[in-house]
């Protein structure tokens, strides 16, 4: 009876914690977009809202994903595995932080003048590439996580959702550079097809919902575990 207990304590707290996550990577991109048009107009990618008003929002949603993230611990390697669970999900973490709180340089129109204490340290140009590669590595990670963690001991049907998230992130990942490029180095029509359809902003939104499905879907998981250990123990009465 403790034991079973205890596992549903435990397994309650990774739905708790892997819910935490889907329900935040849906709403960070939904939220920005929202706050946006109601107040400061949308912006061309994820990143360009920290120089607007909805910089807390942007900084407090990725640092609670970059702190949830971290903390999870996930399971125990298997021998046949490269990575563990807690590598992958604190690497993905600390770059969710470092995205949040090392800002890019902004729209076209933001000036270059340092606006948060990394770019006064470290000047607005490395911030803006720290900032690409942390994002980045961030989706990466995700991917990775999907395609080699989650799909790797999940049902068909499971799996089949973990492995179209892990491409979708991938796909996501790839279309981002390549309108981010176009965004700063295409002809002034390429860059204006870009910004003003907010390409990038879409791109990564769609990187961030695939990210959130994965965890939600995984949540629900948990929840089946939960139940089938209550099963068990009712007919063990």
């Amino acid at each position: 009876m403790e034991y079973v207990n205890a596992r549903e304590e435990i397994v309650d707290n990774f739905y708790r914690v892997r819910r935490a996550l889907g329900v935040l990577g849906f709403l960070l991109p939904l939220m920005l977009l929202v706050i946006g048009i109601a107040f400061d107009g949308a912006e061309p990618s994820i990143s360009d809202y920290y120089h607007t008003l909805s910089r807390d929002v942007f900084v407090g949603i990725l640092t609670a994903i970059g702190v949830f993230l971290i903390c999870y611990t996930g399971f125990r390697r298997d021998d046949d595995e490269r990575f563990s669970d807690d590598l992958v999900t604190t690497l993905a973490g600390v770059a969710a932080l470092a995205a949040a709180f090392i800002p890019n340089r902004g729209t076209l129109n933001t000036s270059l003048e340092p606006q948060a204490l990394s770019q006064h340290l470290f000047g607005v140009f490395i911030c803006d590439m720290a900032h690409h590669l942390a994002a980045l590595i961030f989706l990466l990670s995700m991917a990775y996580l999907c395609y080699f963690k989650f799909a790797r001991t999940a049902k068909p049907g499971r799996r089949a959702i973990y492995v179209a998230c892990a491409w979708l992130i991938l796909a996501a990942t790839v279309a981002t550079i390549v309108a981010a490029t176009f965004r700063k180095i295409g002809t002034p029509a390429q860059s204006a097809f870009v910004i003003e359809h907010q390409l990038v902003f879409w791109f990564e939104a769609v990187g961030v919902w695939a990210f959130s499905l994965s965890w939600l879907v995984k949540g629900r998981t948990d929840r089946a575990i939960i139940r089938k250990a209550r099963a068990v123990e009712a007919a063990g009465r």
